[in-house]
């Protein structure tokens, strides 16, 4: 993977504090997730984004938040996190709460703020993805400027609809970022095993869309390149198909708590030499523009802040018995038991 000598950087340390911030907030919040899982507090089934925050947080700042389109797959707390929803709603939807952004009905892997323009929260592998180049569809359309991002992960880029999504984003001229979350396992099977060609950002290629394989796990590479992409994006108004190279450090989901029966143990320890927000602690400590005192003190916080967020979500009751039939077909008033 080519990686230029020296990022530019445009931001200031107030800017570098803030990522550094959502990104312990980020990894406390999603480690809470995985305790209620194993508490039985969380309906259906839900996915971390641990050991990826460097790309939500950088691709998210790369755009216009609340003006550009977001959406995404099932592993999608992060996203939301990034733009601006509010933590207990979100936290109270993914324990199936009344509170929640959709009343406790989608859980963990519905997740949605169209006020922050988030669009999802998809449960379908790689259902979501035409959905991305409606959005962009719609964009266009209207004469407007907004960029997509549409997040999959990829086992997604195997699924048949990607490709025909590709090939309208492609025949359509669409301003959408198709962005692979390449954490190198669809679940439990490794890249090489469902992908023929591991270089999944050539997929782009047939449909003459730009692509390029980039580094996840370094915020300000991240930033780099997404802010490069998007403008592009926004000037040309084409899409664009980009392979992340990330690393998850948890399983795939909540309950993958067999690793090590597709990757080993010394594979793990050596990636998480590579976690993005060690990494960004190097710049920090290396650059003097925060202390190891600092930055003990945010990660105090950012662990306050999730144990905060978690008892106030608790909080919320359960949805009223009829709930399951509002808001599923119509908007008329349904007749109980009918």
């Amino acid at each position: 993977m080519a990686k230029p000598a020296q990022v530019e950087l445009k931001e200031s340390a107030a800017d570098l504090e803030l990522y550094y911030r959502q990104m312990l907030e980020i990894r406390a919040f999603e480690t809470r997730c995985n305790q209620i899982y194993r508490q039985g507090k969380a309906g259906g089934y839900l996915h971390v984004y641990i050991g990826m925050e460097a790309t939500g947080v950088g691709w998210l700042h790369a755009i216009k938040q609340g003006y550009d389109n977001v959406m995404t797959a099932y592993r999608d707390h992060a996203q939301p996190l990034v733009l601006g929803s509010d933590p207990v709603r979100l936290m109270a939807e993914i324990m199936g709460r009344k509170d929640g952004y959709s009343k406790g009905k989608g859980g963990s892997m519905h997740l949605y703020d169209f006020e922050k323009r988030f669009y999802g929260g998809w449960g379908i592998v790689g259902g979501h993805t035409p959905l991305g180049a409606g959005l962009a569809f719609g964009s266009k359309y209207l004469g407007e400027d907004r960029v997509t991002l549409c997040f999959l992960g990829d086992g997604a880029s195997n699924a048949g609809v990607f490709f025909e999504s590709l090939n309208m984003a492609a025949l359509w001229d669409l301003p959408v970022i198709y962005l692979i979350e390449n954490n190198e396992f669809a679940m439990g099977t490794r890249l090489e095993y469902h992908a023929s060609d591991t270089e999944l950002h050539k997929r782009g290629f047939p449909f003459g869309i730009k692509h390029e394989r980039v580094d996840g796990m370094d915020l300000l590479q991240v930033l780099s390149d997404a802010r490069r992409i998007v403008d592009y994006v926004r000037k040309e108004q084409k899409p664009y198909l980009v392979e992340i190279m990330n690393y998850r450090f948890s399983g795939h989901g909540a309950a993958d708590n067999d690793r090590q029966l597709y990757r080993t143990k010394e594979e793990e320890q050596e990636n998480m030499l590579r976690d993005p927000i060690k990494r960004l602690e190097d710049y920090l400590r290396k650059s003097n523009l925060m202390t190891d005192e600092k930055m003990e003190a945010m990660q105090l916080a950012a662990e306050e802040w999730a144990d905060g967020v978690l008892e106030e979500a608790d909080k919320s009751p359960f949805p009223d018995d009829e709930e399951v039939y509002r808001d599923v077909y119509t908007d008329m008033e349904p007749e109980v038991g009918h």
